[in-house]
């Protein structure tokens, strides 16, 4: 079994994760072969919170010029991840 820490990535901050927050829902970049099982024991792992539901998408990546060589930034897995109420996850409440 992989660690927690390996699955997820790193926290997606951007205006519309922020949003989410309203919702008690959280965005991560996880490993591109990590499950939605996975997924919610690591975050629970992590934080020490409960999952109540994972949605779970792969982002394409964009096509990128650096002058005459083109390039692609790599693909990517997305996962928002909903909390049952009354958690929250500390990383995400001083943004």
């Amino acid at each position: 079994m992989r660690d927690y820490r390996d699955i997820i990535i790193k926290p997606v901050v951007t205006e519309k994760s922020m949003d989410l927050l309203a919702d008690n829902k959280y965005t991560f970049i996880v490993d591109k072969k990590a499950n939605k099982t996975e997924i919610k024991n690591a975050v629970e792992n992590i934080f020490k919170v409960r999952v109540e539901q994972v949605y779970t998408m792969n982002v394409k990546g964009k096509p990128k010029r650096m002058g005459r060589f083109e390039g692609k930034r790599p693909d990517r897995k997305k996962a928002i991840v909903t909390l049952k109420p009354g958690y929250k996850i500390k990383l995400f409440e001083g943004m």
